[in-house]
């Protein structure tokens, strides 16, 4: 696939996610423009204003719940990432009526103005906690990945694909616990809801990376899992903070103690490839089931959870992945 000839929106694109995908794609991609769609004016004279600032580069303000103006930004538009969301799981709790709004209804606009625009690619980001939902953000996402899978026969004889990438926390997002742990630790205390919670982790950097390759070997309907690191809450916590005072004030609703990646239901239809899974849409009238010639079907009833992960990050590990957060967050430039 060129990149060099093809016109990329992102919607979100102010977010963490955002930035970064932006950033990596001005400096190694390149593609003819990138669009950073979003609604909130400041944030994007932010990000101008840091350094995000290139002739291929564009600023749309608008809203994912305004069809029409979707339409209007997708217009001429090669590839779009949906990067959009509510994703704080209390806001979303507190709120569900918004969350439906941005996350469910807000994802079928993105879907219906890339057909009617003749996009080529769209890719979603999804969340692990879309796999067996406690919670509404988790809900809403599971109710998104079906809506873009789906769209593929949605989209009729249209050229027009939809795919999505699902995975764990990511570390120093403006969503993550590090953050909140570094400013705890200027008390000398750190508060966790459970010692046995574990968590699926990646760097912004690795899930930039793996989105731009999901996209180039996408057909369509495919649901992209990377291989990524378990951590357990209390090693974090200890990586962050050594010799900090740790208080345990138990789960909060809406929270799991385990995340899961793949369910056992979705192993039926999922391929393992080396460096990730591919989750194939059940129902198969578009999809050629490509991917079972490329990699190998799992066994039955695998599930792919948090804590029962062959890969685990220990606080040594954990402490060189948060340096350069813990850098930034010294130097007054996380947010």
């Amino acid at each position: 696939m060129n990149w060099n000839d093809k016109v990329v929106l992102i919607t979100g694109g102010t977010g963490s996610f955002g930035k970064r995908f932006v950033k990596m794609m001005l400096e190694e991609v390149k593609p003819a423009k990138i669009i950073v769609f979003s609604r909130d004016e400041l944030k994007q004279h932010e990000m101008r204003a840091n350094g995000y600032d290139h002739p291929t580069l564009r600023y749309f303000i608008g809203d994912i719940r305004d069809q029409e103006r979707l339409r209007r930004a997708f217009h001429g538009v090669d590839i779009v990432i949906h990067a959009a969301a509510l994703k704080q799981v209390p806001a979303c709790e507190y709120n569900p009526m918004e969350a439906i709004k941005t996350n469910i209804l807000g994802s079928s606009n993105v879907i219906d103005a890339a057909i009617d625009a003749g996009v080529s690619k769209v890719l979603a980001l999804s969340t692990d906690k879309a796999v067996n939902p406690v919670n509404l953000y988790g809900a809403t996402k599971l109710a998104a990945e079906k809506l873009f899978v789906q769209s593929n026969a949605y989209a009729g004889g249209k050229a027009t694909r939809f795919s999505c990438v699902r995975y764990g926390n990511v570390v120093g997002s403006r969503g993550s616990v590090v953050p909140v742990f570094l400013k705890q630790r200027e008390m000398g205390e750190l508060t966790i809801t459970d010692s046995r919670m574990t968590r699926f982790w990646i760097s912004l950097e690795e899930g930039v990376r793996f989105v731009i390759r999901c996209v180039e070997q996408m057909h369509g309907g495919e649901v992209f899992v990377p291989k990524i690191a378990s951590m357990t809450v209390e090693d974090l916590a200890k990586a962050v903070a050594p010799g900090a005072k740790i208080n345990v004030i138990g789960i909060r609703p809406g929270e799991k103690l385990h995340e899961v990646l793949i369910s056992e239901d979705e192993s039926r239809t999922t391929v393992e490839m080396d460096d990730m899974y591919v989750v194939q849409p059940a129902e198969a009238m578009w999809f050629g089931r490509d991917w079972e010639a490329k990699g190998k079907k799992l066994e039955v009833d695998f599930r792919y959870a948090s804590n029962t992960n062959e890969d685990w990050l220990n606080v040594d590990r954990i402490q060189k992945i948060i340096a350069p957060i813990e850098d930034a967050y010294l130097n007054g430039q996380l947010g």
